[in-house]
């Protein structure tokens, strides 16, 4: 999440500020139908896999600024709203490209699910720095729900019969959820582990803060390239998966029927 200053606009917001956008309810609509497609098996598995968990990607893309936007609108920044970013529109955090399109590119040549653009917060009109932690909490916690609410299933063995592929699909959707939220949580300037403690620190340290929050990302994923940083990094989501009973090789089956181009 970036930091920004703004002022805050009076007056009734109209209803379109809340409306689920088109783009959305749209990505829901490819949820759904793909999702059937691989529970059915109807034409090509491994597109379909491919269509679902893209689907259901971008829409954890969007919650996850959602879950920011909210708890800063509920929070005092009564401009959160006139900016779009409570319509669940993709287009409408950050940079479409930095938002939807890098995290898509990294969930495809690499299985992680890298955190997507960021939600603009006008922090002097939050009311407490408890609440200003919880702006950035929101995030990750809600890719972390998210992932508990896919595993359902396979918690209460719905995967031990037929419908192979969907729940493949459903499993590597899963783990892509516990990644970014592994990933958020990171202590890291620029990354909403990091921010989530910004409101903690002296001045003194919130000036070095700002100063390295621009690079955090970049900073993170190349630290990513190293193989004990990466194994490390592995064993956090590996091991936060076996305690919510997500089943790490259906997920790595779900991986390799993503990658459809990959025959």
């Amino acid at each position: 999440m970036s930091y920004g200053r703004y002022g805050s606009s009076v007056g009734r917001l109209p209803r379109e500020a809340f409306r689920p956008s088109a783009i959305f309810l749209g990505l829901l609509a490819l949820l759904a139908v793909s999702g059937w497609m691989a529970w059915a098996d109807y034409g090509d598995a491994r597109f379909n896999v491919f269509l679902f968990v893209a689907a259901g990607w971008t829409i954890s893309l969007c919650l996850h600024e959602y879950s920011h936007a909210l708890v800063a609108f509920k929070g005092g920044d009564d401009d959160i709203a006139h900016r779009g970013y409570l319509t669940l529109n993709p287009l409408k955090y950050s940079h479409p490209l930095l938002s939807i399109v890098l995290p898509l590119v990294f969930v495809l040549i690499g299985g992680i699910g890298l955190p997507g653009g960021a939600v603009w917060v006008n922090h002097g009109a939050i009311r407490s720095r408890f609440v200003d932690s919880l702006i950035s909490f929101a995030g990750p916690a809600m890719n972390l729900v998210l992932a508990i609410l896919l595993v359902l299933p396979f918690t209460f063995g719905l995967d031990s019969g037929e419908h192979q592929t969907f729940f493949a699909a459903l499993a590597f959707l899963a783990f892509l959820q516990l990644t970014a939220s592994v990933l958020n949580f990171v202590p890291m300037p620029g990354v909403d582990g990091g921010n989530l403690l910004y409101p903690w620190l002296s001045p003194q340290w919130q000036r070095g803060f700002n100063h390295v929050a621009p690079w955090g990302m970049l900073i993170l994923i190349a630290l990513l390239w190293s193989p004990r940083i990466n194994g490390w990094f592995f064993s956090v989501v590996y091991w936060i998966g076996d305690l919510i009973g997500l089943p790490s090789y259906q997920a790595a089956v779900g991986y390799e029927l993503f990658r459809f181009w990959d025959r």
